[in-house]
């Protein structure tokens, strides 16, 4: 393993140059052999575990790299910035393979912070990356997000919600924009989910319910900021949407009303339901899955 040197702060070279500890680098094995690796790198200015960030280089990287920032599952009360990629072995290789820059992301739990701490952190984030991105051999001008269920989520809601400005999601202004969205599993209208009165969404038990503080059919309005779909309109960017059909956690009619409200706005999107698949695991790392996500980062990351 090897470390990318550059001009960065020294408490940020405290944190990078503690990585060597492979129990606390557990996803090590699934990159490339001379990976460089960026691990516990704070983004918020503060201590909180919660605030940290990871950045994988391709080898012997020179020119500045688009970026696809990874953001983990969980029901947003579980896991951490190496969930999902176990599972995804392939895809995770495979951006490193093909020359791009990954970046994936803590955020807060929602049963220590409801909702839009979550959001509000993922911005923080992914502008912390725009910023320092010349540090990193990242170009601040490619940036794609990859979400799995709550991650698949908030990649989706930051995406959307990127060209409405909405104070509620930021701690200050924010300069990135979304080149691409890959959401995998993600629910997209809480409203349409809580309409369903045998679903567990309407129990205080539920993720969702959890996470936003609430019943959503007590708060619909806190539901529908929360809500993906909320914030589509003509200047988002392109989809990759894709969702098993047999999942037990996330009906994939969340996926389909997304691609609805997409393609009715006349916003380039692709829906993947994947055969016989469930809410997630290796069946969604398919090559030919693969192959349409790299189509979109070629086509539309510029």
């Amino acid at each position: 393993m090897k470390l990318l040197h550059t001009c960065l702060p020294a408490a940020v070279l405290m944190f990078t140059a503690s990585m060597l500890n492979g129990q606390n680098f557990p996803v090590q094995k699934l990159f490339p052999e001379g990976t460089f690796f960026y691990q516990n790198i704070p983004y918020a200015n503060d201590t909180s575990q919660k605030h940290l960030l990871d950045i994988y280089l391709p080898r012997n990287t020179k020119n500045y790299l688009s970026l696809v920032v990874w953001i983990h599952g969980g029901a947003w009360m579980l896991n951490d910035k190496y969930a999902d990629m176990s599972y995804m072995k392939n895809t995770v290789r495979s951006f490193i393979d093909s020359g791009y820059a990954l970046a994936s992301i803590n955020y807060r739990y929602s049963t220590d912070s409801v909702f839009p701490a979550q959001i509000r952190d993922c911005n923080q984030a992914i502008e912390f990356l725009y910023q320092h991105a010349s540090d990193y051999h990242i170009d601040k001008n490619k940036i794609a997000v990859i979400g799995f269920s709550a991650g698949g989520h908030l990649a989706s809601l930051l995406a959307l919600s990127n060209n409405n400005s909405v104070s509620a999601f930021l701690n200050a202004p924010v300069h990135f924009k979304i080149k691409v969205a890959l959401d995998f599993y993600g629910p997209s209208d809480f409203v349409m989910l809580a309409s369903n009165p045998d679903t567990l969404i309407n129990n205080m038990r539920n993720p969702v319910s959890i996470l936003l503080g609430d019943l959503p059919v007590n708060r619909p309005d806190i539901a529908k900021m929360a809500s993906p779909v909320t914030y589509v309109d003509k200047n988002d960017p392109p989809f990759l949407i894709v969702q098993g059909e047999k999942d037990e956690s996330v009906p994939n009619t969340q996926s389909r009303i997304l691609h609805a409200w997409l393609t009715l706005n006349d916003i380039k999107n692709d829906l993947i339901i994947v055969p016989g698949a469930p809410h997630y695991g290796e069946m969604f790392d398919a090559d030919y899955i693969r192959n349409k996500l790299f189509e979109y980062l070629r086509n539309y990351l510029k």
